[in-house]
């Protein structure tokens, strides 16, 4: 009753009065309405889109006054020290590593702008999940980095709170809440139910109450804590969340409630009822096998029984862990004991709606509820990852929850705290496994029917999304922190489930070698699968390296590696591995090797942990190390195509295993790993057993054919290559062995920069992190910048004309080429097998550049290694074992004597590793040695294992089997010609000849290891595979066994290899020792002969007996006649090299006539003249012959005339420009605001300024009069443009055809004209007819007459009645007619129709007209702005040379004579006759524009289309003058408007007194008198100064600032005159100072005597030549003005513009990007997603926002047509790039800001501070001005108005 009365009374004051009541001490009545009121307002039945309940709410919180206020209020009250800002995805945010604790610190713009971070290494990112602001947490930051808000500690002044202020809230709200969590239960439908499931309109109608509940959190702490209490109060709960009895809706809601959670627990209740009677509880002290017995299929029967139901083998079992964990509450049903805790359940059941989140997240800065949350998240932890498993929009929902998590884990006590009261870290293990159980399937590797081992199927969903990636970022993210990385290491039982976890990663992602055919589907899941072993295996695994650096940390190292063994042990019996590897299969994935390996390397290397101790017996070495080197050995077949059949993607997998981000997870341990077995192992075992993988054995014989069962022809050569370089690679890579940090640091950077100079960002990418990735520290960051400055130089960016854009480079020292290049570090980091090649041709250049290797190709030099870790010593024994030397013997054999499939390389790496044995010496144990050798070796091949002493041992006879068709074998059975010493010797050398066979002694040693130590059972079972490919049965040629006479050692092969390199008999003196001794660093850098002499040197120092057999060999003169195995081969080799250089020779002759052809062709083809000048060469008397220019057309390569009825064309490119019309009156770029109060006011350019002065004049004049006084094409001007080729146009018709039926995507379109010039490839889009041309004619043109000035003045007069009559006959409609006719259109179609219709009626041909002639003025006017807007330098620029002005103005004359001028209006008899006045002009009819008001360069440029072509000069040149007498008396009258009223008065009394001097006409005082009494007649000319005085007026007028003026005034039309008459005539430009220009350029015109007179500086009048009284006809110009009113602006032009400019921009890119990337677009007021700028004139535009679409368009486009007339330059605010614009085409032009290191950064994905580079810019302005981006950006593409 009372709430109905409540309900109708004015919200506001009941507000007041129920707060009164509740204030008092017995405050039931006021709580009793409160409660009554709040069920009628919040009574969860009604729809929540009403809103009434919630302003209801408002209001009582507020109290009496309103709700803005009491914010106010509260926030007045806040003690929060932290910013806690919460953001969403794509929110810009920064990190500082500097100041961060945590790698995953954030902040936002605001506190890190009030932050200090100069100097730090921060950089500016995009969040891709959302984040949090963690200033003022100084558990995850340095407080030094706190901003200024922030690091006041604010809190702790604040007065604390009132208790009436917040007294309703805590009354109202959890009414509130639980409200909104009764929509939340009633709304929620199972995804499974037949309902329609639509959770989005839910969250939709929720939405006003969430984002209510998200501003009270921003109110500040003290609301904060308010609804802490509310959330985590349990008794508040339970008395709300029922609901009361009696009401139904509620009791529906709960129930609904009660089903959800259900099935919260990670087993579904169904699951639970099945497992609980099948399977008795298991117990965690089962132990390690107990678990791996779960997670294998329980017993051999269910396996058979799956199989009789016909289901596949890899069928998936789903295996149970349930029982396995220790901590059963994971797997029930979640109980909820407060509001937060439903509410994140709600949060989950929805998916993570963004605005619960932010909600959740905004409370985080209240330390209670940041522990409760934290520990409410934890419980419900293994529910977040069920439900993400089945979420259909797991990627949004995968960032959400990380936007959480991380908030939670990167806080150290937090993360402790949790997981030692909620087990966090067995939950995220649990559900880890349980995750990844959903996926498993049955591993095929090794022994496919009886393996019981499981792995994940990477084709599984949750595998190909990364599904996984929030838990395992999670995990992470918690063992970063030391004390929660110590318990797990020290629960065992926990590190036992992990082993199992990483134990289904072992192995998956089987590749199988296609034999037959090549594999239908190419399968992509091997991304998957790498990314899942790093993220999920490597990333824990260097997460908890970090954390066992120290001897105090050993136990934790040893259990570890137990573990690993143990599971390794387990894993071998479930895939049925003992000792033999099942062919041609392979798997890049073994996560349990990489994990003992890498623990193994970090208790040697920093806890000081003795090897021996962690180390199994010998045969699990060698179990362990057969899928490392299987991966070695495949990477090598997939290197030789014999892979081929797989597809691309097994060559993905080879890559991805050595690429960077991934090599230091996978290749490094594994490789460490084989040198830990080899060092551990029996040396020539290893030795054979990595020649047996690599499938070469068969290779391994002196003989020189062989049969090898295991290869093609021509894998031998690449598989033998693969081996060697294995060999030395393993001893000689030093990373785990002993190196430091920063000597692997260095190493891989100087392996990197030595394949390719690299920008600094793809260095960093490019060296693999060594620690965790996560860890923050990029390798040692601040080493880094040292290390680097210490290994290479900085390149900084050039500019290439061709404007390709260079980055800043970093490239190899001097020093590092020569001491530090390694060549096998440089073969194990690259991923493509051309890098390798790359960084031998920069050694070479290096070598060649600085003299010290001149001569053909350099070998890889050989680098001396850091010394091993006493623990690894053993690894040297692999360079001393005998099995390594015979190879190395036989090698050298082969190579010397030819056989097939040897090659350079072999013999590279085979010298490395002699030179490496050398090196690397072992100190031999006599006692141990002899033994040994008696036992195994029957055949002496060397007496002991030493290479020192091997070296020279001498062998004699070979025993090898060879096929019977053998050159070896036919020998013995003929009569012994020329091998008699072999047959004679043949009885008694059988006996000491050696048979060589690796495998059977392998296998001999391989037997007695097993059979020491298992029983004779298991031996009956292995099958003998390797025994009988010795003898395959059945083959044709049968094997025999032969026997080869040698009688060489090591060394005397390596002399003979040295003669054979140097290709000269005796290349070794007796006496080449002694010389060495003098120089021993002659041999650091060389080829293969360089090597060899290093070799022997090495041995000669280290063994006197070697020495003794060097000089021994060395002195045996060689006979002339060669030793028979010897000639025919030395032969062979020496025509070899012969042929060769002949070759080369004929070759480089080829080349040089090539070249020199390619020269006179460019110098041809470039040098196309503009036609007139170059015929108007040379022409003596003699040649009086009409001779035509003739011209080259590059289609048909014919040389003819221009023809009427064939003719040739310019290829051209027409293009719509408004750059004139965006100069401005200052020099001075306009600055780009970044500011609110900064702006750009666009009045002041020429465009504008001339569109005034038109219409003003329109307002006045006849419009067709208007017309023709001024020019257009400010804007929209249309430009004319030419490569200088030239071609027929009917060619150019037909080669148009063939583009249009090319189907290659071409860059432009054909359909609009436009194609690339078939000789120089630069874009065009029209063909531009030359005029047939005859040269004297034009030579006669030429001559300079001396008529006088009235008569040139009648001759003009009369040329302009002859309209009619032209060159061309017009009768007959021409080819060359139509062609100008079709060019007309073109030019017309260039621009927009806007730009051509200024007059009153659109399509009049007044307006056509002017249309033309402006197209002449645009052109002049461009032209001299690239000559620096001023022809003082004179000379044909480079513009001028390919200048098409000559033929355009013909095209444009041809047209123009369509439109004849009425004579009555001729402004001719305007310029050069007193007229009688006419005074019968109706009144109706406007006036013409006066004299005074028209354009000068405008009326030249009429005159002379308008007159017959050619025009001769002298009538030309009576043009130049008769007007400049009209541009001076402007010039006069615009500078009398200036005068103050007194200084009128004083010029013009002073000049009256000058008019009857005999030269009045040319004197400046005279005439300036004469224009301002004639002015002064009218008053509306000098009246409008009198309002306010004029700015110049302050300034007293001297004759030399008048002159000056004047002279500035005229400047404009001369010079345009002057360059017209450059184009027409061919006349050259004179350069000359800037001061003198004017006199220059009058001379050049013929106004002035070319030396001007000294004592008249004056000399701007002494150019006026008047035909009539100069005084009469100025009167009569000035008399049309006086006329009219608001003359004033009219007579004042401003002729003078500064060249172009782009706007000025700021230094730092970091200022417009603040200011304009949350700029709201001015059309939808949103702010665009991305936004530009446009720098030509600075407006803010959406690039691709469909909000500012016009007809279709978009912005970018819209505004490039209006701004630029279709060219658009757009800096892109979110990418830091810039967009061209060019008609329906645009690129990416790049980036003008450039980061420290010169280097751009698209997309700011990097984030780091970037500065302007002014050198780029420049190019970039100067390639708009020059209209050059068609020709110089090479990739462009339609934009299909979308941008």
């Amino acid at each position: 009753m009372m709430a109905a009365l409540l309900l109708r009374r004015d919200k506001k004051s009941t507000a007041a009065h129920l707060k009164s009541d509740l204030n008092r001490t017995d405050n039931s009545s006021g709580v009793r309405q409160l409660q009554e009121l709040l069920d009628s307002v919040l009574n969860p039945e009604k729809p929540p889109a009403d809103t009434e309940a919630l302003d209801w709410c408002k209001c009582l919180i507020a109290g009496e006054e309103g709700f803005e206020e009491f914010c106010k209020t509260v926030r007045s009250y806040d003690n929060a020290t932290l910013c806690g800002l919460v953001w969403t995805a794509n929110f810009v945010a920064y990190r500082c590593r500097t100041c961060g604790i945590s790698p995953c610190m954030s902040l936002c713009a605001e506190c890190f702008n009030n932050g200090d971070h100069t100097g730090h290494d921060f950089n500016m990112f995009r969040s891709q999940a959302g984040g949090a602001c963690d200033c003022g947490d100084s558990n995850v930051m340095r407080e030094t980095g706190f901003c200024r808000r922030h690091r006041l500690r604010t809190g702790e002044n604040v007065p604390s709170v009132p208790r009436d202020l917040l007294l309703m809230s805590e009354m109202v709200l959890p009414r509130f809440i639980i409200c909104i969590i009764q929509y939340l239960r009633d709304g929620y439908t199972e995804p499974d139910t037949s309902a329609e499931r639509d959770l989005q309109k839910v969250l939709q109608q929720l939405e006003p109450q969430i984002t209510f509940l998200e501003e009270l959190t921003k109110m500040g702490g003290a609301m904060r804590t308010v609804l802490t209490k509310i959330l985590t109060n349990q008794q508040t709960f339970k008395d709300l969340s029922m609901g009361q009895e009696e009401n139904v809706f509620a009791k529906k809601n709960y129930e609904n409630y009660l089903s959800a959670l259900k099935n919260s627990g990670l087993v579904s209740v169904e699951e639970k009822a099945q497992t609980g009677a099948a399977e008795p509880t298991r117990g965690s002290e089962t132990g390690a096998l107990g678990l791996l017995g779960a997670a294998a299929p329980s017993s051999s029967e269910s396996n058979k029984e799956e199989d009789q139901d016909g289901q596949s083998i890899g069928q998936r079992k789903r295996v149970k862990l349930s029982s396995s964990t220790k901590d059963p509450s994971i797997m029930d049903s979640l109980k909820h004991k407060c509001f937060l805790e439903e509410l994140l359940f709600w949060t989950i059941k929805y998916e993570f709606p963004q605005k619960m989140v932010t909600f959740l997240l905004n409370m985080l800065p209240d330390q209670d509820y940041k522990i409760t949350f934290t520990k409410t998240f934890v419980q419900h932890y293994a529910f977040i990852m069920k439900t993400l498993m089945k979420s259909q929009e797991s990627d949004t929902m995968s960032n959400r929850i990380v936007h959480i998590s991380v908030q939670l884990f990167s806080n150290e006590d937090l993360a402790r705290h949790v997981t030692e009261e909620c087990q966090l870290l067995d939950i995220m293990v649990t559900v880890l496994l349980y995750m990844m159980e959903s996926c498993l399937i049955k591993s095929e590797l090794q022994d496919e029917e009886n393996s019981r081992h499981v792995v994940v199927n990477c084709s599984e969903a949750l595998l190909k999304n990364n599904t996984y990636w929030p838990l395992v970022s999670d995990f992470i993210n918690i063992l970063s922190h030391q004390s929660v990385a110590k318990k797990f290491l020290e629960d065992h039982s926990l590190l036992m489930l992990w082993m199992s976890f990483v134990s289904f990663f072992q192995g998956m992602n089987l590749n199988k070698r296609e034999l037959s055919e090549h594999v239908e589907f190419e399968s992509q899941t091997y991304y998957a699968a790498f990314a899942a072993e790093l993220e999920a295996c490597a990333q824990p695994m260097w997460g908890l390296l970090t954390h066992c650096k120290v001897k105090e940390t050993q136990e934790y190292t040893k259990t570890v590696v137990r573990y690993c063994l143990e599971t390794l042990q387990i894993w071998f019996d479930a895939i049925g591995f003992v000792d033999e590897l099942a062919p041609n299969q392979v798997t890049f994935h073994l996560p349990l090797h990489r994990y003992y390996a890498m623990f193994l390397s970090k208790a040697v290397k920093c806890q000081g942990l003795d090897l021996e101790s962690l180390l199994p017996d010998q045969e699990m070495l060698m179990r362990i190390m057969v899928h490392p080197l299987q991966i070695q050995a495949s990477l090598s077949e997939i290197h030789s195509n014999m892979w081929v059949r797989n597809g691309l993607q097994i060559k993905g997998q080879a890559m991805t295993y050595v690429q960077s981000h991934f090599c230091n997870s996978m290749i490094d341990p594994d490789i460490f790993l084989l040198q830990v077995c080899a060092s551990r192992l029996d040396p020539d075992y290893f030795i054979s057993s990595v020649f047996e993988r690599f499938k070469v054995v068969d290779l391994l014989t002196m003989a020189s054919v062989h049969q090898n069962t295991a290869l093609d022809g021509e894998q031998e050569r690449p598989m033998l290559e693969g081996a060697l370089t294995f060999l030395v690679i393993l001893s000689s890579l030093r990373i785990h062995l002993g190196m430091a940090d920063d000597e692997i640091l260095r190493a891989e950077m100087v392996s990197q920069l030595c394949m390719n100079d690299r920008t600094h960002s793809s260095l960093l990418d490019l060296i693999p992190e060594n620690p965790n990735p996560k860890s923050g520290i990029v390798p040692g960051s601040c080493s880094f910048e040292e290390m680097l400055s210490a290994v290479a130089d900085f390149k900084a960016p050039v500019f290439e004309l061709g404007g390709s854009m260079q980055q800043g480079m970093y490239t190899p020292k001097a020093e590092v080429w020569e001491k530090e290049f390694d060549p096998i570090m440089v073969i194990l980091r690259t991923v493509y097998r051309r890098d390798v090649q790359s960084a031998m041709d920069r050694y070479s250049a290096f070598l060649k550049q600085s003299g010290m290797h001149t001569t053909g190709n350099p070998w890889p030099p050989y680098k001396e290694r850091t010394p091993l870790h006493p623990c690894y010593k053993g690894l040297d024994r692999l360079l001393h074992c005998k099995t390594l030397h015979i190879v190395i013997f036989t090698l050298l054999y082969k190579i010397w004597l030819d056989h097939s499939n040897m090659s350079e390389h072999v013999l590279c790496m085979v010298l490395y590793l002699i030179e490496l044995g050398l090196d690397n010496q072992v100190e031999e144990d006599k006692g141990d040695e002899e033994p040994c050798i008696e036992e195994h070796c029957h055949d002496s091949w060397f007496p002991g294992t030493n290479l020192l002493s091997n070296l020279h041992h001498v062998i004699n006879y070979v025993r090898v089997r060879v096929p019977e068709t053998a050159p070896e074998v036919k020998r013995e059975r003929e009569p012994p010609a020329s091998t008699s010493a072999e047959a004679s010797n043949f009885g008694q050398n059988v006996r000491e000849a050696q048979v060589f066979s690796l495998v059977a002694e392998r296998r001999r040693k391989f037997q007695e290891i097993i059979n020491r130590s298992s029983t004779e059972a298991s031996q009956a079972v292995r099958p003998k595979s390797s025994s009988t490919r010795w003898v395959p049965p059945g083959t044709p040629p049968q094997l025999v066994t032969e026997i080869l006479e040698i009688h060489e050692s090591m060394l005397s092969l390596l002399i003979k290899l040295h003669q054979k390199l140097s290709a000269k008999q005796n290349s070794l003196s007796a006496t080449w020792l002694e010389d060495m001794d003098a120089n021993p660093n002659r041999h650091a850098h060389g080829d293969g002969i360089t090597a060899i002499e290093r070799i022997l040197t090495k041995a000669a120092t280290r063994s006197h007996q070697s020495k003794r057999s060097i000089q021994e060999i060395c002195g045996k003169v060689f006979p002339p006649v060669a030793p028979k195995k010897n000639s025919p081969t030395a032969k062979k080799t020496m025509d070899k090299e012969e042929r060769r250089q002949r070759a080369r020779e004929r070759q480089q002759k080829l080349l040089a006539e090539f070249a020199s052809r390619q020269k006179s062709f460019m110098e041809t083809a470039m040098d196309v003249e503009s036609p007139d000048t170059e015929a108007a060469m040379d022409l003596g008397a003699s040649e009086v012959k009409e001779s035509e220019v003739l011209y080259d057309c590059v289609i048909c390569g014919q040389s003819g005339p221009s023809t009427e009825d064939r003719p040739t064309g310019l290829v051209v490119l027409l293009q719509a420009s408004s750059v004139l019309g965006h100069r401005c009156k200052s020099d001075e770029a306009k600055k780009l605001p970044t500011t609110d109060e900064e702006r750009i006011y666009p009045a002041d350019t020429c465009g504008a300024a001339h569109d005034v002065r038109l219409a003003l004049m329109q307002s006045f004049f006849k419009d067709s009069s208007c017309l023709q006084s001024v020019s257009i094409g400010w804007d929209g001007g249309v430009y004319v443009q030419t490569c200088g080729h030239t071609l027929h146009i009917d060619c150019h018709k037909s080669y148009m055809e063939s583009l249009r039926n090319d189907q290659v995507m071409q860059g432009f379109s054909v359909d609009k004209g436009e194609f690339t010039c078939p000789l120089c490839r630069q874009f065009a889009n029209s063909v531009l007819p030359c005029r047939p041309g005859r040269s004297t004619e034009v030579v006669s043109w030429h001559m300079p007459s001396n008529k006088k000035t009235s008569v040139l003045v009648k001759e003009v007069e009369d040329l302009q009645e002859q309209l009619g009559f032209f060159p061309v006959s017009t009768t007959t409609e021409s080819n060359l007619s139509k062609e100008m006719e079709l060019v007309i259109k073109d030019i017309k179609n260039t621009t927009q129709r806007k730009y051509m219709d200024y007059g009153k009626n659109p399509g009049s041909p007044d307006n056509d007209f002017l249309f033309m002639y402006s197209v002449a003025r645009t052109n002049l006017e461009l032209e001299l702005v690239h000559r620096g807007g001023n022809l003082c330098s004179g000379g044909a620029s480079g513009a001028a040379k390919r200048s098409c002005l000559n033929q355009l103005f013909h095209v444009l004359a041809m047209h123009m004579r369509l439109y004849s001028i009425d004579s009555a209006y001729n402004p001719w008899t305007r310029l050069t006759q007193v007229a009688p006045s006419r005074d019968n002009c109706l009144d109706d009819e406007r006036p013409d524009v006066p004299m005074l008001f028209r354009d000068c360069p405008s009326l030249l440029i009429i005159f002379v289309l308008t007159m017959p072509q050619p025009l001769r000069k002298e009538h030309f040149i009576c043009l130049v003058r008769m007007l400049y007498n009209l541009q001076y008396t402007q010039a006069l009258a615009a500078l009398s408007a200036k005068f103050s009223p007194e200084e009128r008065q004083a010029w013009s009394t002073s000049g009256t007194l000058k008019k009857n001097a005999f030269n009045a006409e040319k004197s400046y005082e005279a005439l300036l008198s004469h224009v301002i009494t004639e002015l002064s007649k009218v008053k509306t000319v000098y009246d409008v100064n009198t309002d306010e005085p004029s700015m110049l007026s302050s300034s007293v007028w001297s004759p030399q600032s008048i002159e000056y003026s004047l002279q500035q005034f005229c400047l404009p039309y001369l010079r345009l005159s002057c360059l017209l008459q450059h184009h027409l005539y061919g006349d050259n430009l004179s350069g000359c100072p800037e001061e003198e220009e004017f006199s220059g350029l009058a001379g050049c015109l013929g106004l002035l005597d070319p030396a001007p007179q000294p004592s008249n500086p004056m000399y701007s009048a002494s150019c006026l030549d008047w035909t009539v009284s100069a005084f009469d006809l100025m009167s009569q110009w000035c008399s049309e003005v006086t006329g009219l009113a608001d003359t004033q602006t009219l007579l004042v032009q401003d002729l003078q513009w500064a060249s172009p400019h782009l706007l000025h921009l700021p230094d730092n890119y970091n200022t417009i990007f603040q200011y304009y990337h949350k700029k709201a677009c001015t059309a939808c007021k949103k702010v665009p997603k991305d936004p530009a700028l446009c720098l030509v004139c600075g407006t803010f535009v959406c690039l691709k926002g469909l909000c500012c679409k016009q007809h279709g368009i978009c912005e970018c486009v819209w505004h490039s047509q209006h701004c630029g007339a279709a060219t658009g330059i757009f800096l892109l605010i979110n990418a830091s790039v810039i967009i061209i614009i060019r008609g329906h085409r645009f690129c990416l032009w790049g980036s003008v800001y450039l980061d420290a290191h010169g280097e751009e950064d698209r997309d700011l994905r990097r984030g780091k501070p970037l500065f302007l580079c002014v050198e780029r810019y420049r190019v970039l302005e100067q390639q708009w001005v020059s209209h050059t981006f068609d020709h110089i950006n090479k990739r462009w593409g339609p934009h299909y108005n979308g941008l």
